[in-house]
């Protein structure tokens, strides 16, 4: 893409209304203009970053067996009151009424209806295991919308539903996803930390969220420093094996990692020595549930065991906040020129700068990098205008492209470019081919 035709209404200007790195610099890289209050419209470049984040979530829910599908934003208030939760949600709920007098809701998630395709397709218990999952916008009317897209009432999220026939089975589906986020999360550049948590009106008794840590999280977290060393890394894991997805839980969850909800002070204090206690605020990115059969029994979702019985299904929820996650990933990869985004998730690959548009020698060494880039798989922004060298590296800057290559009509006499990196900011002198090749390298493996 080159600049000149491309959409990117950067912002001079900080906006007054903007209170964290991640809602400024959102505005500022003119990636989101907001619609009203909690409400977004995601402009080019933000879009770009959502579905780089959609596309590895879906990549990572499917290599562990999940089965992509999409539901409605709207759903019947008749399937709520089935389980009991239309009245019990709260006014955080969207509820609507259509002009033939039904009530419906705009869905803040999604137990009931899965439930309810469920139980419409499947009687045996030979048809299980069986997670499905979809991602979908979803509606929360928060009392006060702020933070920009990470305290948002309407947001992208990807939610999925496992539904076993015993507690063993689904508390093995618990751990297979919390394998899967683990790796989702680590190719988006983040650390996430599962924690012991609440789990509000989604209910169940096993459940831990995932969070980033950052001064500006809203949760306050505890937790042995040891974990914060933990990698999952490029390890191979059979998602069948209860033996190897069980081992990743324990490795992950044993030692002392709880929000303030469920936070134990005596225990905190027995269970981690004193120089590895740790107090710091949380971004939750995620989280898993286990709650048994608490859709299932009063909506009829049941199957025909071995026996021949006829039993609920155990079945657990799971969610990632797909549009949360790009603000928790500026919180947490940021500087005071702007964003820094981890190759996993970066909008485009790489950005061009021409020192001397005009010049026809760096025009058309430009040209040719930029078609080698393209070549190689990789997606350049030729910064192509006729602004100042500073205002050109003051853009890049701020839109956060991890790589930069500036090419100017001094360093193309001597047969070199200059490849810098966003987040070190060295820099080196290549020649052209050289530039393109080492991009390359760097992004084997991270597409």
């Amino acid at each position: 893409m080159r600049l000149s035709r491309y959409f990117l209404p950067v912002l001079k200007e900080t906006p007054s209304e903007a209170q964290i790195a991640s809602h400024r610099l959102m505005l500022r890289a003119g990636m989101i203009k907001q619609s009203s209050a909690g409400i977004y419209s995601w402009l080019p470049l933000g879009y770009k970053v959502l579905r780089r984040i959609e596309q590895i979530v879906h990549e990572e829910q499917q290599r562990a067996g999940h089965i992509p599908m999409l539901m409605p934003t709207l759903q019947s208030a008749d399937l709520w009151r089935e389980s009991g939760r239309y009245d019990a949600y709260g006014p955080e709920m969207l509820r609507i009424r259509d002009r033939q007098d039904r009530d419906l809701l705009y869905g803040p998630t999604n137990e009931e209806m899965i439930t309810d395709i469920f139980r419409s397709h499947v009687s045996s218990y030979r048809d299980l295991p069986l997670t499905l999952y979809h991602i979908q916008w979803k509606f929360r009317d928060e009392i006060r919308p702020r933070f920009g897209v990470m305290r948002g009432r309407e947001f992208l999220m990807k939610d999925g539903y496992n539904f076993d026939l015993t507690r063993e089975d689904a508390l093995h589906a618990y751990n297979r996803h919390l394998v899967s986020y683990l790796r989702s999360y680590e190719r988006m550049g983040l650390q996430a930390i599962p924690m012991r948590a609440e789990s509000g009106p989604i209910g169940g008794d096993d459940t831990h969220e995932f969070l980033v840590l950052a001064e500006t999280g809203e949760s306050e977290v505890f937790y042995d420093s040891e974990i914060t060393d933990l990698k999952f890394g490029g390890r191979r894991i059979d998602y069948d094996s209860v033996e190897e997805c069980q081992a990743v839980m324990e490795e992950f969850t044993s030692r002392y990692a709880r929000t303030d909800d469920t936070h134990e002070e005596s225990a905190f204090e027995t269970q981690v020595p004193e120089e590895r206690r740790r107090r710091a605020r949380g971004i939750e990115v995620g989280q898993i549930f286990y709650f048994g059969t608490k859709y299932s029994e009063p909506m009829g979702a049941t199957v025909v065991d071995p026996e021949g019985n006829r039993v609920p299904v155990h079945m657990g929820s799971h969610g990632i906040g797909v549009s949360r996650l790009l603000g928790a990933i500026i919180e947490a990869n940021h500087d005071d020129n702007g964003i820094i985004w981890p190759e996993g998730v970066t909008p485009f690959h790489v950005g061009i700068v021409n020192l001397k548009q005009g010049d026809e020698a760096a025009d058309l060494a430009c040209d040719q990098i930029y078609n080698a880039v393209v070549e190689a798989g990789l997606e350049p922004l030729y910064h192509d205008g006729d602004d100042r060298a500073g205002a050109k590296f003051a853009t890049m800057d701020l839109i956060g492209l991890p790589w930069r290559i500036t090419v100017g009509p001094r360093g193309l006499k001597n047969g070199v470019v200059e490849l810098t990196s966003r987040r070190t900011g060295e820099s080196e002198e290549l020649a052209p081919d050289q530039a393109v090749t080492k991009l390359a390298q760097i992004y084997a493996g991270k597409l």
